[in-house]
């Protein structure tokens, strides 16, 4: 649901007081995102804690949490926030992680598909990952107990619950069966 018409950039987004609203800057514009259900919530945590423990105890990087904004385009700006991502140690900014949003694409965007998202939409969202540099994009959807892996536009994937959902050469060492996310 768009919110507004006019213009907007990343910082007008990070500065807007929205309690309680999930909001994203697509090309300019603010769009609201409807809260997730539990089923939503269970299956992005499992991800985190089990992507997060691997990377922590491996010194990979950094694991964010939903709703962490990160700045894929600008002049019209875009800030998505997937329900997990992953940043690789060596392209996180020197010192402090910054207040605002994390102007870079992270390594590995995972999106769990809510029971409201349209598929345009979660098309759209993939596209900008990936334009924007993100190397791996699990859409995971918790209706089909199944995943969507894509490593480009044109390498796409289809995981089922008994298959292994795999970091390959972005988070080195990560495994997991689909059906761990499920539990």
């Amino acid at each position: 649901m768009r919110v507004h018409k006019t213009r907007f950039t990343a910082d007008d987004l990070f500065n807007l007081s929205a309690p309680g609203k999930r909001l994203e800057l697509v090309k300019g514009e603010i769009f609201e995102m409807a809260p997730a259900g539990g089923r939503h919530g269970s299956v992005a945590m499992t991800v985190e804690i089990l992507l997060g423990t691997h990377v922590r105890a491996y010194s990979l990087g950094r694991v964010f949490a939903a709703e962490t904004g990160f700045i894929l385009r600008r002049s019209p700006d875009t800030v998505r926030a997937p329900d997990a991502a992953f940043v690789a140690a060596g392209r996180l900014p020197d010192g402090e992680l910054p207040t605002g949003f994390l102007e870079l694409s992270p390594d590995l965007v995972v999106d769990v598909v809510s029971p409201n998202d349209r598929p345009k939409d979660v098309e759209e969202k993939v596209e900008d990952w990936l334009r924007a540099g993100t190397r791996l994009v699990w859409v995971i959807d918790p209706e089909t107990r199944s995943a969507t892996v894509y490593r480009s536009l044109d390498e796409v994937e289809q995981i089922s619950e008994q298959e292994q959902l795999d970091g390959g050469e972005v988070a080195p060492g990560f495994s997991c069966t689909l059906a761990e996310l499920f539990k």
